[in-house]
């Protein structure tokens, strides 16, 4: 797909067709997450360019691979059997975070963990929230009716992606929370960081410099937090590149997944159980609880939880910038293209 991110039908790039005996054919989807009906169109065409493609003559044995960066996913369970794809992983979004934040630890942007003087429970950044990023707003709820909004958060007024307003984006959401449109109501929306206007997008570097060293932690809302998979994104890193403390909104197991690539987190620090949450709204409650109780902390205390976080922080930009993250990955993605048969088929039909 063409350029990163993209996911229409038109945004397919193919490479490499004039290889005639090549008889396997990989299709790299590795920054989306899975959605089977919103990229509907661009699976079908994707099937059905290989079924036209005169040129290459496929032997009856021949294997498509579909490849994504989502991790233990009933949805590319679900999309390879209707397609009869063959799914292949790798962690995507880690290699995009070590190009896109690299050189940070060359500079003197970001405060030294031992010079900081904690004011503010966490940092929020929300930019998109509409459409499948609802899931931001079921947090925000809680943040805005635990009156936890004197931390450092942005919300939108309109989404911009999405170009629809809060109150339409909260309407599905009216179920489950009743009051929901009541408190939203409440603020006096949008909501920007220090200094900005327009939530602009900040995915490909880091910023927010200032409120990261007088935040204890960062709120990370990932781009998919609900179903049965694994899929942290560049989000995840910014903190670990910030050295910052972290909680993780995103899917049951996601810390359990981060720190199989050799991170570590803060269960020491307090409470993760939230991460074994299998309901993805209980899950959430538990996270807005765990915010509740820290920002009910004195400042004093806050910035000795911080501290006892240090060494774990530090550990894990150590490994992000040591080059112990990148070996790791290579690993992965060794083991994922030695999975792939390299033999050139005897049946072709010349």
């Amino acid at each position: 797909m063409d350029p990163i991110g993209a996911s229409s039908p038109e945004n397919i790039a193919c490479q490499g067709t004039e290889l005639a005996w090549e008889h396997n054919y990989i299709t790299f989807f590795d920054a989306e997450p899975i959605n089977l009906e919103r990229f509907r169109a661009t699976f079908d065409q994707i099937r059905y360019d290989l079924a036209q493609d005169i040129h290459l003559r496929r032997p009856a044995d021949q294997i498509g691979y579909f490849v994504t960066s989502e991790h233990a996913s009933e949805n590319v369970e679900q999309l390879c059997n209707i397609y009869g794809w063959r799914p292949l992983y790798y962690f995507f979004w880690g290699w995009a975070a070590l190009d896109w934040y690299r050189g940070y630890d060359h500079t003197f942007l970001i405060k030294a963990p031992e010079l900081r003087r904690i004011e503010r429970t966490f940092l929020a950044p929300n930019r998109i929230t509409g459409g499948a990023r609802r899931h931001r707003l079921e947090l925000l709820y809680y943040i805005f009716k635990y009156n936890l909004g004197d931390n450092y958060v942005s919300c939108p007024e309109i989404c911009p992606a999405e170009g629809t307003t809060i109150e339409e984006q909260l309407r599905p959401l009216e179920i489950q929370y009743p009051d929901i449109q009541q408190v939203f109501a409440r603020q006096a929306l949008p909501l920007n960081m220090p200094g900005e206007t327009g939530h602009p997008m900040h995915s490909c570097w880091l910023s927010l410099f200032r409120e990261a060293e007088s935040s204890l932690l960062y709120l990370v809302s990932e781009t998919v937090a609900t179903g049965q998979r694994h899929q942290l994104t560049e989000k995840t890193f910014k903190p670990i590149c910030l050295r910052m403390p972290f909680i993780i909104h995103s899917t049951q197991g996601s810390l359990e997944y981060l720190r199989s690539y050799g991170f570590r987190t803060f269960d020491l620090i307090w409470n993760e159980s939230y991460d074994q949450i299998a309901n993805d709204q209980e899950r959430i409650q538990a996270i807005a609880d765990l915010l509740q109780e820290l920002n009910s902390l004195t400042t004093a205390q806050r910035q000795q939880l911080y501290d006892r976080a240090r060494p774990i922080v530090e550990y894990n930009y150590q490994h992000f910038y040591s080059g112990s993250f990148k070996n790791v990955l290579w690993r992965e993605l060794t083991q994922m293209l030695d999975s792939i048969p390299l033999d050139r088929p005897t049946n072709l039909n010349d």
